[in-house]
């Protein structure tokens, strides 16, 4: 062998032959089973190949090639290692001149079947499919970084590369193994190693034969190995190539819009961990799409839930049914998963687009919404979809900090959010609440807010607030109305809970901490008396409990805002009355109206003044510099919006639009009776 060598260096020219002749010995010996020249002659080629290094070695190249090829179709295992041991050795050495004529199609496709072995013998097994792995393993790192080896990217390729890995990834029975030594562990390997070569063009290719393969095997449900595989992908690839992922994700999310439920929820699922680590990177253009994409198949998801009456009423497939909704029910709450987990790791700016971009989506009264077609799932589907989309918005707004409230509240956001605020449905108006708590509070109070109770001492709760700025004064001059409108009208609702009351209040503190100056405080008071008065009246036939729940919502909050501006003898007034409703009404009080045994009164003693409060005892206290009292003597009147000028309310989009609705003069008999009548109308003074 040294002699061999020492002539092979010398005389460069003689390699083609040297390496014709050994193949012509090999081919013989393979013929006739003799397998010792075989592995002696394969010896000779890799040590040849090691020690040449010049312009003469391609054809020695071909004859070596020629050789490997020749192993790697016997049928001998030891033979097909053996070769696979020879090519990954040829793998390694960079050569100084790129070949314009060789191709690897062969390899590719031998690699592959050798990844697939179904061998009797499980260890014989093991080591032809190790051997396929670090064949395909030798093949990239030959080809991926040689520009004229492009043709490894193609599908039919990649098509065979990328399935052989997964299905050694999937299939992992032997965990003893480690290291080179585990088909499992080494495919993946391999499968990191080729994503990261990956360039921006073959993205793509790379990505569609891992989708679908996850079909082929039936790997959504249940989809753990769907999502571990798109784990490496996304660990793997450049940061700015993340896009093309999610891209992949969406479009076959959108192919398999009309399978199984669970199919459906185990992409989804995998979407939400494909946006989860590209949201710490680089999104790409793709952040509305992967919103738009989602609300779509939300939609379409209530749809097969809810649209098909005929087949939901028959009794025969009552249980089915069941089944199937809350299937769908897997998919939706998965959807609105990822909208809030994908909207929450976005940058602010880009989070307030997505807001107005799902409130966009929300089918509103008095809001255009074409894009979702209520017509076959009517009012409870229509019901669901708003629930589900205020719910996603809940998760996108948590943690927001607009640095003005004008930033976080636009009125294209405000006003449709509003309207959702006053249907008869208690869960969609907590659900709002919850949307205005997290924009309001840019100083993470509300923890300490929590509940509705009479607080003996609000400084003990170490408040956070800075000085209302120019912009935040300036909103609540535009649009404060809209915001007493909205717990006024709120609080009346008959379907109201305890819960409802609790985020009545903690509305009215956020307020007061992060938009109150003087005249705020003015307008916040005069809404305080107005619900007080309100439940006095009662012309509207409000349950007990829902009166007394308002009163002990009135007396929490001015027992709070006495406190936050610190005057005393506003606070004196306050306690007065808090004081003498211990006594004589304790119904009046939160601590006891929502006690679940707690004994309401058939009606409210208006002549006994000393249980309420007084407008012209909190005028007295508030004439100091600062605050115009003579306003507090103007009662509150909630602002007339153009919503009241119908004669009916409604909660949904119907059959229907608004403008349709309009142009061909329905009659009010002929729209669904879902908002009720409303009461109270004024100029908002």
């Amino acid at each position: 062998m040294e002699k061999l060598t020492f002539y092979a260096v010398s005389a460069p020219e003689k390699l083609d032959r040297i390496g014709a002749y050994l193949a012509e010995r090999l081919s013989r010996d393979v013929v006739r089973h003799r397998y010792g020249y075989v592995v002696i002659a394969m010896e000779a080629l890799d040590q040849l190949l090691m020690a040449c290094h010049s312009q003469s070695i391609k054809p020695f190249v071909e004859s070596f090639l020629h050789m490997v090829a020749k192993l790697l179709e016997s049928r001998e295992p030891d033979l097909q290692v053996l070769g696979t041991n020879s090519f990954v050795k040829f793998a390694n050495i960079e050569e100084d001149t790129p070949s314009y004529h060789r191709r690897y199609d062969f390899f590719v496709s031998q690699f592959s079947a050798m990844c697939h072995s179904t061998h009797e013998d499980p260890e014989t097994r093991n080591r032809i499919r190790v051997a396929g792995i670090k064949g395909l393993q030798g093949v990239v790192r030959k080809t991926v970084n040689d520009e004229l080896q492009a043709i490894i990217w193609e599908p039919q390729h990649m098509d065979k590369l990328i399935p052989s890995m997964l299905f050694n990834m999937q299939d992992n029975e032997d965990f003893e193994r480690t290291g080179e030594e585990n088909p499992a562990s080494l495919a993946e390997s391999c499968f990191r190693e080729l994503l990261g070569r990956a360039a921006y063009g073959n993205m793509n290719n790379a990505v569609h034969p891992v989708l679908v393969h996850l079909d082929n095997h039936r790997l959504w449900d249940p989809n753990d190995f769907a999502v571990s595989c798109f784990r490496i992908i996304m660990y793997s690839i450049q940061a700015q190539h993340s896009h093309h992922v999610i891209q992949q994700v969406l479009s076959h999310l959108d192919t398999h819009s009309k399978n199984t439920p669970r199919v459906r929820a185990g992409i989804v699922q995998v979407l939400l961990e494909t946006v989860a680590i590209a949201a710490k990177g680089s999104i790409g253009p793709t952040v509305l799409e992967v919103f738009n994409t989602l609300l779509k198949h939300l939609r379409m998801s209530v749809d097969f839930e809810l649209g098909d009456g005929s087949r939901r009423n028959s009794a025969s497939s009552l249980s089915s049914t069941r089944t199937k909704e809350s299937e769908e029910r897997i998919v939706q709450n998965a959807i609105i998963q990822t909208i809030g987990f994908f909207g929450g790791n976005l940058p602010d700016y880009q989070r307030a687009e997505v807001m107005m971009f799902v409130m966009g989506k929300v089918p509103v009264y008095g809001t255009p919404c074409h894009t979702l077609d209520t017509v076959k799932i009517g009012h409870q589907g229509t019901k669901r979809i708003q629930a589900m989309l205020l719910s996603s918005l809940i998760m996108v707004t948590s943690g927001f900090k607009c640095k003005t409230i004008c930033a976080g509240l636009p009125m294209a956001f405000l006003e449709p959010l509003c309207s959702i605020s006053l249907m008869e449905d208690s869960e969609l108006r907590l659900l709002v609440l919850e949307i205005l708590h997290n924009i309001i509070d840019r100083h993470d109070n509300r923890a300490k807010l929590r509940g509705i109770r009479i607080i003996p001492n609000v400084a003990a709760l170490k408040i956070k607030r800075e000085k209302i700025s120019k912009q935040d004064v300036v909103f609540m001059k535009k649009h404060g109305q809209q915001l007493y409108r909205h717990i006024y009208l709120g609080c009346k609702e008959e379907d109201n809970v305890q819960k409802n009351f609790e985020l009545l209040f903690t509305a009215l503190a956020l307020i007061t901490i992060e938009l109150a100056n003087e005249e705020v405080v003015i307008d916040l008071i005069r809404l305080s008396i107005a619900l007080q008065d309100m439940a006095l009246a009662n012309e509207e036939n409000m349950p007990m409990f829902i009166r007394c729940g308002i009163m002990a919502l009135v007396a929490a909050y001015l027992n709070f805002l006495s406190q936050m501006i610190a005057n005393p003898p506003f606070c004196q007034h306050v306690s007065k009355v808090i004081e003498m409703r211990n006594l004589d009404a304790p119904h009046l009080l939160p601590e006891h109206v929502f006690r679940e045994k707690c004994v309401l009164p058939d009606n409210l003693d208006r002549d006994d003044v000393g249980l309420y409060f007084q407008t012209a005892d909190l005028a007295e206290a508030l004439s100091v510099p600062g605050y115009n009292v003579e306003r507090l003597a103007v009662p509150y009147i909630p602002q007339v919006t153009d919503e009241d000028q119908l004669p009916r309310r409604k909660s949904f989009v119907d059959t229907i639009s608004l403008q349709v609705d309009i142009l061909s003069n329905s009659l009010p008999d002929q729209i669904p009776q879902v908002w009720r009548n409303r009461r109270g109308r004024g100029d908002g003074k």
